[in-house]
């Protein structure tokens, strides 16, 4: 109920240049949780977001806890219950969850070292393979990501069907893998011939990142290196990964966490690097408007499924 009083005391913190409810939604949130999606297996995710994790919590105020989720699902349906307020998402995850209704605001995207936000979706073989093209792979088998994966799963079916090449269809068998990772050890260890995964570069790629790890190796446990993979098939350039925050946060709030995100390369570049194993230029803002090609994406996949 406002009542003079209250807003004699409004007028007196405006007065001082503070604002009337200077933070008040700590009350309403002493924690936060940050939620990723799993590109890579769980300890090396937790590696490498509790620094980020950390930064948050001092800059915007209160403890943020992470939350490594199990699947792609497990973000979404956690922001639309509510029990996320920060998630990192794909470009599909964050488009499937504006699309069923989940109340999210994109608010930041990195920006690769070739200076832009995106990436693209890539097939991979094994270079000791008889496999050169898309072609070769007829009733081969392909290790996607999982459902909501951009890269993993709805670029290379929307861009492999537009190439003439309907996935379901085309090859012998198409299996989910459950992560970045796991697609490319399911190519190494034979349990598939081809394998879809994300690519932002040459030298910044999932990849690469595995193979600076050491976790590459053939299916007699001999290390491999990037010239034993090849590409078969390259995708359009796709809307960057995002940040994105409740739409029921107070604006203040949502307006620290964006800040803080925005400040990071800069705030804590061993967090920021962290992410992206140094690859990463940057952090800029982002809008759902920059999703809009991704939804498009999504609804078109969705009406072909519908018609198999």
């Amino acid at each position: 109920m406002i009542t003079r009083r209250t807003l004699a005391a409004a007028a007196a913190l405006a007065l001082l240049g503070l604002p009337a409810a200077a933070e008040d939604w700590k009350a309403q949130y002493p924690e936060l949780t940050f939620a990723v999606i799993p590109a890579e297996n769980a300890s090396g995710t937790v590696e490498r977001y509790t620094p980020l994790a950390n930064y948050l919590g001092k800059a915007i105020g209160v403890p943020v806890k992470l939350r490594v989720a199990s699947d792609y699902a497990a973000v979404i349906e956690g922001q639309r219950a509510g029990n996320i307020q920060i998630a990192y998402y794909g470009a599909a995850s964050l488009s499937r969850a504006v699309m069923t209704g989940v109340k999210i605001e994109p608010v930041v995207s990195p920006k690769h070292e070739t200076g832009i936000s995106g990436y693209y979706s890539v097939v991979y073989v094994l270079a000791s393979s008889p496999y050169k093209t898309v072609a070769d792979l007829k009733d081969k088998n392909l290790a996607l990501v999982d459902p909501n994966s951009t890269s993993g799963n709805q670029a290379p079916r929307f861009f492999l069907r537009r190439a003439g090449y309907d996935v379901d269809k085309f090859f012998g068998k198409v299996f989910y893998a459950g992560s970045h990772e796991n697609a490319v050890l399911a190519l190494t260890q034979g349990t598939a011939d081809a394998a879809a995964n994300f690519w932002n570069s040459e030298a910044d790629n999932n990849l690469a990142r595995m193979l600076t790890k050491g976790i590459v190796k053939d299916a007699q446990g001999r290390p491999l290196a990037k010239d034993d993979f090849r590409i078969v098939f390259k995708s359009d350039l796709l809307a960057g990964d995002a940040y994105a925050v409740l739409s029921s946060l107070p604006d203040d709030l949502k307006a620290k966490i964006r800040d803080a995100l925005l400040a990071l390369p800069t705030a804590d570049k061993a967090a920021f690097d962290r992410l992206s194993d140094g690859k990463d230029l940057g952090i800029i803002p982002a809008t759902i408007q920059d999703y809009k090609p991704v939804i498009d994406m999504l609804r078109f996949n969705d009406e072909q499924r519908k018609k198999s």
